[in-house]
């Protein structure tokens, strides 16, 4: 090994231990109920991305003009609208709260939530024998 030099000292070394990117803040929680802001559906939030992590096919079916950036949070929902109840992938800037105090009528949030008294869903607690 040769003898280091001033200008060794400045040249950077890579990181063997790279950091992933910062994440984006969550402005909502697992049991939040929230609404779309453009299309007319509500629903209860069952899981958080901290980025999206969905298909490419499923990102570039969003019409461009519409199509939200990846580096936010992308939230997974119970969601609802007039006509029937599924499971709804959305980006951050395209939510809000609901504040409407309606629960949200999908199948499966009884096996995922409770409802409290002041109208939250909480998760259940998981029982194991």
């Amino acid at each position: 090994m040769g003898r280091m030099t001033p200008n060794d000292a400045n040249v950077p070394l890579p990181d063997p231990n790279p950091l992933p990117p910062p994440v984006a803040y969550a402005r909502f929680a697992i049991g939040d109920v929230v609404r779309h802001r453009m299309l007319d559906f509500r629903g209860v939030i069952f899981d958080v991305d901290p980025v999206f992590a969905n298909s490419e096919e499923w990102y570039q079916s969003i019409p461009e003009t519409f199509r939200p950036r990846k580096d936010q949070p992308f939230y997974h929902l119970l969601a609802e609208n007039l006509e029937s109840t599924y499971v709804a992938y959305v980006s951050q800037q395209n939510l809000e709260h609901d504040d409407s105090d309606e629960p949200v009528d999908h199948p499966a949030i009884a096996g995922l939530f409770d409802r409290t008294e002041d109208g939250r869903y909480g998760l259940k607690r998981l029982h194991r024998h």
